[in-house]
């Protein structure tokens, strides 16, 4: 793992972030301004020595458990919902090496058209030599979530932390678009977001970062340079982990 400079928390990471995050102010779809900036924060950190690797969500263009897929049977939709994924993936590789990033794709479903098949070493050493690698399509089976795919692939590649990018600072107490007296939580432990079944990650997620003692890191990815700022350790963002020993 190459040596990131101190100032910032963790030397390896795994961003995640929400396919709606890349629709913007739009419906549905991608739009490119918004994974240019994404990009760009990206770009930003690597470029000071921090080793990234990415997974985006597909809900902006399908998602198995939605409206979307009707009476479709639940692994054909999650199959579509792996290839929206795909899509996203190429899009973010197209804005990163547009800025000068070196970027790999891997999938989970092999695809050698237009993407490497997941390769566990092969990920590694692209992270060593300084490339952001982006995986796709979640685990590459039906029935589970692309957070499920952020957290074994954090655990596959020894991340130092999983960084959750959102529309919002953190995990609050209730929806703060919706309630405005809803406060939020500069640290929780995972026993915590499980027992209150706080919508940070689906439960499986939670659980492999919890026996992996990986911290996840909930952030707005929205804010400009906030990236950055949070793996310094400033700004706003809520921190899950492992209760301290007493």
């Amino acid at each position: 793992m190459s040596d990131a400079p101190s100032e910032f928390r963790y030397k390896r990471v795994l961003l995640k972030v929400s396919g709606e995050v890349l629709m913007g102010d739009q419906g549905y779809g991608i739009d490119m301004a918004t994974v240019a900036e994404v990009a760009h924060a990206v770009a930003e950190v690597a470029r000071e020595g921090v080793e990234i690797c990415l997974v985006i969500g597909g809900g902006n263009i399908f998602r198995g458990l939605s409206k979307a897929a009707g009476d479709m049977d639940r692994a054909s939709a999650d199959y579509m919902g792996m290839l929206a994924t795909v899509m996203n993936a190429l899009a973010m590789q197209a804005a990163l090496e547009k800025i000068g990033v070196q970027t790999r794709v891997q999938s989970a479903l092999v695809m050698n058209a237009v993407a490497e098949p997941y390769v566990r070493r092969r990920a590694l050493r692209h992270l060593e030599k300084g490339r952001v690698v982006i995986f796709a399509a979640g685990v590459g089976a039906p029935f589970f979530t692309t957070d499920s795919g952020a957290a074994l692939r954090a655990a596959e590649m020894g991340c130092d932390a999983l960084l959750k990018g959102t529309s919002v600072d953190g995990v609050y107490t209730a929806d703060p678009k919706k309630d405005p007296a809803a406060t939020r939580y500069d640290e929780l432990t995972y026993h915590d977001v499980l027992a209150r079944d706080l919508k940070v990650m689906d439960a499986s997620a939670v659980a492999l970062m919890r026996d992996s003692d990986i911290p996840i890191v909930v952030f707005s990815i929205r804010e400009k340079g906030s990236f950055r700022r949070t793996l310094r350790g400033e700004g706003a963002f809520t921190v899950i982990r492992n209760a301290k020993a007493a």
